[in-house]
């Protein structure tokens, strides 16, 4: 545990530069980063990680450097301006235990944006709110570590022992990003994804997997004067119901779970688009339902696979053209295993005793029906992986907003997480 002296001279030190992080947020918040697009805010990030005199690593995924991998996503759009960035900071003398700090950039699609109070990409903070979209999901976490780091150098130290920060993309659609960081080399003690699910322990996530439905209907004028035809979005919609079910049986599964066993929905099926038709006066050829759906830890994705398959199937059969016009399954995106955090009581013992620093109260754990990057460095790499973020509402939602007093004591607590567990040394004069 930390000198109770040399903590509060680095609990000082965030609350100093706090302004300062907070014009940083905004500043980060106001790049439109949406899939595919991300390229402008990573020069951000890497400028922002080479004036703190971190060693700049920038680069352009490749899908064929990371598809073999356990792990990997299908990906079905192009990687062009798709670049992680990590930033190394590396000790003259290295004694302490060595870090990751990984977040994403990546934000999902803002919706209709005359819906939101003000425009999503303009930051406004109201109170202790600040509102825009990855303002909660995770524009602020990432930054934090950013600002947790430079208050363990404000306060007069240095870190003994190698981090890296990763600011990734893909994790709102494959977490290919934080692959691709595992294939680099990118290895540490301990990884610290702070994700907006509260000043929590996480001490598990569900898996995911991304699939669409693809229905072939048999166009025809929609007045029906030759035939009838048969409309694809229609067929596709009778299929729903039948996979909607699966969420049930699934969830009743949990009961044999260890971990989320009491969780009280941890499945969830979710249409996230449909896609479909051509023209209004024409029966429509073609509709697509886009489904996210959920997995427990320690499930099978290949056999989840083959259950949604089956049901689809034998959904089909009950109807007479789609039984000889059998619905097309495509894989697109997520493929992830659910986690559960797991050999990390040297981490877990480090983060309680840096919260308890700041909130005065026990570190409380979690269990969520969402799902992180943290996988991929507990999975494949056997590096324990917390998370632990401020407090976000509306995530995905309108008017996104991250709660900025949790952000500035989950600062904090990042910062005396980074001292203890790596080691400080006083600067020299």
């Amino acid at each position: 545990m930390l000198d109770q002296d040399v903590a509060s001279a680095i609990i000082e030190a965030v609350d100093r530069s706090f302004d300062r992080q907070l014009r940083f947020t905004q500043d980060f918040v106001r790049i439109p980063s949406l899939r595919g697009q991300e390229h402008t805010v990573q020069d951000f990030m890497a400028s922002a990680m080479a004036e703190r005199d971190l060693s700049v690593d920038q680069w352009r995924i490749d899908v064929d450097d990371i598809k073999h991998l356990p792990g990997f996503a299908p990906v079905t759009i192009s990687y062009e301006n798709s670049f992680n960035v990590v930033g190394t900071y590396r000790p003259a003398t290295r004694k302490g235990r060595s870090l990751i700090f990984n977040g994403h950039v990546d934000v999902v699609p803002t919706g209709d944006a005359a819906r939101w109070t003000t425009p999503p990409f303009e930051p406004r903070i109201d109170g202790h709110w600040m509102y825009g979209r990855g303002a909660g999901d995770m524009k602020s976490g990432l930054a934090a570590t950013l600002f947790a780091f430079d208050a363990v150098r404000a306060a007069g130290f240095q870190p003994t022992a190698p981090i890296h920060f990763q600011s990734v993309v893909e994790e709102e659609c494959t977490g290919n990003g934080t692959l691709a960081c595992l294939q680099r080399g990118y290895k540490a003690d301990c990884a610290f994804v702070p994700e907006p699910l509260q000043p929590k322990l996480l001490r598990a996530e569900i898996g995911l997997i991304w699939f669409r439905v693809h229905v072939a209907g048999d166009p025809q004028h929609a007045s029906g004067f030759t035939s009838t035809g048969a409309n694809a979005i229609e067929k596709a919609l009778a299929l729903w119901p039948h996979i909607k079910a699966l969420e049930d049986l699934w969830n009743a599964r949990k009961c044999d779970h260890p971990v989320y066993k009491n969780h009280p929905h941890p499945i969830r099926f979710n249409i996230g688009e449909i896609t479909g038709g051509e023209w209004t006066s024409s029966v429509p050829s073609t509709a697509t339902l886009h489904v996210r759906c959920s997995v427990l830890p320690g499930w099978s994705l290949s056999e989840a696979c083959a259950e949604i398959e089956a049901c689809v199937r034998n959904a089909a059969l009950t109807d007479p053209y789609l039984s000889n016009n059998p619905p097309r399954i495509e894989y697109h995106g997520h493929m992830a295993e659910g986690y559960v955090l797991e050999n990390g009581a040297a981490q877990e013992a480090v983060l309680a005793d840096s919260h308890r620093m700041v909130f005065g109260t026990a570190l409380e754990e979690e269990v969520t029906s969402a799902a992180t990057d943290a996988r991929f460095f507990g999975l494949y790499q056997g590096t324990p992986a917390i998370v632990y973020g401020p407090i976000c509402e509306s995530a995905h939602g309108f008017d996104e907003r991250v709660d900025l007093n949790s952000l500035r004591a989950v600062t904090k607590t990042m910062a005396l997480f980074l001292a203890d567990w790596c080691g400080i040394e006083r600067v020299k004069a």
